[in-house]
């Protein structure tokens, strides 16, 4: 706890509660239902949550905004930054569905209302959305084409509406048909070496019907 407030020094004792809180909820639900490796739950604050608020330090997302969050495992990113974000709206979908119902138990422990959690492919998801976030579910090329329909028109942020990807390693193969991406290393923001290969990739998307 004491590594998100180093980096995120400003939040309310609401949040400041809500992310406390999340230790208790995953190791409960992580003992029946294992949605986080063994080895990472006592981790959790720097390798989820704090990956997680990565994308926060790239983009401030302003009240009203919608995001989708696709392939969203036990809520990462999405349950993080909707306690970072009270005021966006998050839209958070998986295929599996034993890893939703702990979405939604945490959302529900947290008491946070701007969380949806629903068992859905990326491609039957109905609606637009302001940014697409996910950690590394699959490569660039795949990704967009699931998504690339699903983004509103018209940007209200100094970052163009588009993908908000947690990625590690040498992307340079797989961003080669994305000439617009921009890298951003996580290493910037955060001193544990688990972020010295972690980065947030953006990927501006330009709505194609």
């Amino acid at each position: 706890m004491d590594e998100i407030l180093k980096y995120f020094p400003n939040l309310t004792d609401i949040q400041k509660e809500q992310f406390e809180k999340l230790d208790f909820l995953y190791h409960d639900w992580n003992e029946k239902i294992n949605v986080i490796s063994r080895k990472d739950i006592d981790a959790l604050y720097t390798k989820h949550i704090l990956h997680s608020l990565g994308i926060a330090k790239i983009i401030k997302f302003e009240p009203g905004t919608y995001v989708l969050d696709v392939g969203t495992g036990g809520g990462f990113p999405g349950i993080p930054l909707a306690i970072l974000f009270p005021e966006t709206r998050f839209y958070l979908i998986d295929v599996i569905a034993k890893k939703i119902k702990v979405v939604q138990a945490v959302a529900e422990g947290l008491g946070l209302k701007n969380v949806k959690a629903e068992q859905m492919r990326a491609e039957n998801v109905k609606g637009d959305f302001d940014f697409i976030v996910s950690r590394a579910v699959t490569n660039m090329p795949d990704f967009v084409s699931w998504v690339k329909t699903k983004i509103k028109k018209n940007s209200k942020h100094e970052l163009k509406n588009g993908i908000l990807y947690l990625k590690g390693g040498d992307l340079t193969e797989e961003l080669k048909d994305f000439p617009k991406a921009t890298e951003y290393n996580l290493a910037d923001f955060f001193e544990d070496e688990f972020f010295e290969t972690k980065k947030v990739v953006h990927v501006p998307l330009k709505f194609t019907v």
